[in-house]
Parts: structure tokens; C-alpha cells; sequence
């Protein structure tokens, strides 16, 4: 191991090298909610308020953190969750991303705003990884990348529910947030600070929406992507959207956004394959509850019926495990692994992934548990969790 990696300790370790790392319009993207960020606050103190019951005179030899989440296997209940622009982390990010949970034992999501194309990503790696599908108004452009989807051989399709309209962040209002940068003179002295960062992408030719750029009709460059991006998430989207959506793509089907039991109950009745408690990361609707506050009674409500996982505020192994014992079969990582992308490339990814399974097998250990049960709240101090 690189003699830096061996003194990352955790998660912030991480965030820490990857804000001095990468430019402040995309450190400030990936790190920031909507309005006053009090959901994107929330999603992590929640977490934290939750107490763990210590065991002690246990066997704890033949631990495992081994799961199938969607029927993928997993050697822990992780996912990388799509995230948009994560090629402007580090270049080539989802590419390096893909390979490092490939090779790791997580399933990887691209996301429908990536840099690196759906086709990028799949020359790039061996085994199947999972698609994020934002709908847009465009129904023949949803239709074609089901299809590349397909053709890409992923195995799974993630459609994002929570995004018809855009939440607004302050920060990427403030920084200007384009991709590539605009050559402001703010921008210019930032990257002038990140000569990594900016050697990566000249060696790269990924620089824009690898998926949309060429494939979209009427965007072939970046002077009209914003223009469309902005007219294009569809606030009409509906329950018929996802059945059609279904039937479209065939296969494995996980519905993302979900943050109410009356919406859960629904997602069920679609026959999905999963279901994510999630409020995107408090970057849509400020003052939604946490997304560990809401899981619990999504959980009791259809567990039963579809899987259940979650995503929000997760920073360690033991909020992964947290959530595991309030219901969750599987979670997401998204900006856990984003600060070790663009603090060490792949390499950071490949650590954030090794902290969180060795706090996670620890935890578990302490508490005394050799393998971990969704929905086991034994293993939390009661009073601390939300019921």
C-alpha cells in the first residue's frame, strides 16, 4: 500500500485531501445540499445520535459482511451510488470508480450525468454494473439508454424518482458550476492550485456528459447541453413512467428517491426489485427528514415485499450497519467515495471501501454479532434510534 493511503484512517482523512485536491466548483458540487443544507446536515447527525450496545464474552471468529443486494453479490451491504460529474473529481473518475468496486465486491452505479459514457465504462471493466436513469421529457433519448444500458450488459437499472425539478444549491450558483470550468480568473487561480487535478485532464478526452454529448438530438457540444439539461428532467413523471420503464428495460429494476411510507407502499406494488430511502443527499428538498429517520418505518411497511436500502449520510462502517439493523438490506456511498476519488484516484476509492468494511467487521464484532440481520435492533441502544 502507498505509504500515504497506510496513514488514511477514515472518511475524513479523505474529504480532507480530496478539498484541497480538486477545484472548489466540483469539491463544492459533491460536497454541499440544497438552500441552507439542513437535510444534508441532518442525514449525518442522525446517524451519529444512534448508540450501539456493546457485548463482551462472545465468539466473534467466522465473521462475515458478505450479502446479495438485487441479487448482486456484495462482500459487504454496499453500493457506489450514481453520481453526476464524478469524472470531474478525478479524471476518468467513474471509470477508476467501476474498477475499484469490480475488484473490491461492490456493485458500481453510473450515473446518467456522468463524464465517462455508459460504453466508456463497460470496455473499462469485466463484470456487469448497474445504470442510473434520470427521466427526461425526450422519451426516445430514455428509450435509447435503456438500450445502452442493455447493450452495455448492466445488470441492473437505477431510476431516480426524486429529481423531476432541480433543487437549487447555493454553492453551485456562487462557483459557476460548468464542465469543463469557464476560464474565469476565479477559476483560473483555483486550478492554478490543483496542478493534479489539472494534469489528469489533459490526458483525458473526457471532459463533458459522455452520455448526452452526441447521443441527445440537438446536443453536439457544450453550448447547448445546459440549455437542455435545464428544459429536460420531466416533472410530469408518474407511476405509469416507472411501469413503462419497467417493461422498456426487463430486468432488475431499483427505485431511488423514496423517502415517504404512502410512496413506498407504491413502489412495492410495482414490482421493483428494490427500493432506496433516500432525499438525494439533502440536495433536493431542504427540511426533509434524514434518510436513517425515514427508513425504519419504510422498512416495517414493505419490507417484506421488496428490498430495502438506504442512502445519506453514510461516513462509516458503523453507519452502515446502523442502517442494516433499522432495515436495510443493501446501502449507497456517495460522497464517502467521492472524497477518496478525488483525493488518490482509484487508490482513494479502494480505501474508502477497505475503512468502512474494517469499521463495519469491528463494530459488528464489539457488538457481538458474527453476520448481521436487517432489521436486528439488538444491536442498538434503545431510546437512541428512530422507531
Amino acid at each position: 500500500m502507498n505509504p500515504n493511503l497506510a496513514k488514511i484512517t477514515c472518511i475524513e482523512d479523505l474529504r480532507v485531501l480530496a478539498q484541497k485536491r480538486v477545484p472548489r466548483m466540483f469539491y463544492d458540487y459533491a460536497d454541499s445540499g440544497a438552500w441552507t443544507e439542513s437535510t444534508y446536515r441532518a442525514n449525518e447527525t442522525d446517524l451519529q445520535r444512534i448508540k450501539l450496545r456493546q457485548r463482551v464474552a462472545v465468539n466473534m471468529e467466522g465473521r462475515s459482511l458478505r450479502t446479495t443486494m438485487a441479487g448482486a453479490d456484495a462482500v459487504m451491504p454496499v453500493a457506489i451510488a450514481p453520481t453526476g460529474l464524478t469524472g470531474m473529481q478525478h479524471a476518468d473518475g467513474e471509470i477508476l470508480a467501476a474498477q475499484a468496486a469490480e475488484e473490491f465486491g461492490v456493485p458500481f452505479t453510473l450515473s446518467t450525468m456522468s463524464i465517462c459514457s455508459i460504453e466508456d465504462v463497460a470496455r473499462a471493466t469485466k463484470k456487469p454494473f448497474w445504470f442510473q436513469l434520470y427521466v427526461m421529457r425526450d422519451r426516445d433519448f430514455v428509450a435509447s439508454l435503456i438500450d445502452r444500458a442493455k447493450a452495455a450488459n448492466c445488470s441492473a437499472l437505477v431510476l431516480t424518482l426524486d429529481l423531476q425539478i432541480m433543487g437549487q444549491r447555493h454553492k453551485d450558483i456562487r462557483n459557476g458550476l460548468s464542465t469543463p470550468p469557464k476560464l474565469t480568473l476565479a477559476n483560473m487561480l483555483n486550478l492554478a492550485t490543483k496542478p493534479r487535478w489539472c494534469m489528469g485532464m489533459l490526458g483525458t478526452s473526457r471532459r463533458t456528459f459522455g452520455n448526452i454529448v452526441g447521443h441527445a438530438k440537438g446536443v453536439g457540444d457544450m453550448s447547448s447541453l445546459g440549455a437542455w439539461t435545464a428544459q429536460q428532467f420531466d416533472p410530469c413523471l408518474s407511476w405509469k413512467d416507472v411501469e413503462w420503464i419497467k417493461q422498456r428495460w426487463g430486468g432488475k429494476l431499483i427505485l431511488k428517491g423514496v423517502l415517504d411510507e404512502e410512496d413506498a407502499r407504491m413502489a412495492a406494488e410495482t414490482g421493483a426489485d428494490a427500493l432506496i430511502v433516500s432525499n438525494h443527499g439533502g440536495r433536493q428538498l431542504d427540511g426533509a427528514m434524514s434518510s436513517i429517520a425515514a427508513l425504519p418505518a419504510i422498512a416495517d411497511a414493505v419490507g417484506s415485499r421488496i428490498e430495502v436500502w438506504m442512502d445519506g449520510g453514510i461516513r462509516s462502517g458503523q453507519d452502515v450497519l446502523k442502517a442494516v439493523c433499522l432495515g436495510a438490506r443493501g446501502t449507497m456511498i456517495g460522497r464517502a467515495f467521492l472524497y477518496g476519488l478525488g483525493a488518490y484516484g482509484k487508490a482513494g476509492v479502494t480505501r474508502a471501501l477497505e475503512i468502512l468494511y474494517k469499521e463495519m467487521d469491528v463494530t459488528m464484532a464489539l457488538c457481538g454479532r458474527k453476520s448481521l440481520t436487517p432489521g436486528d435492533r439488538s444491536l442498538l441502544l434503545p431510546g437512541t434510534y428512530p422507531q
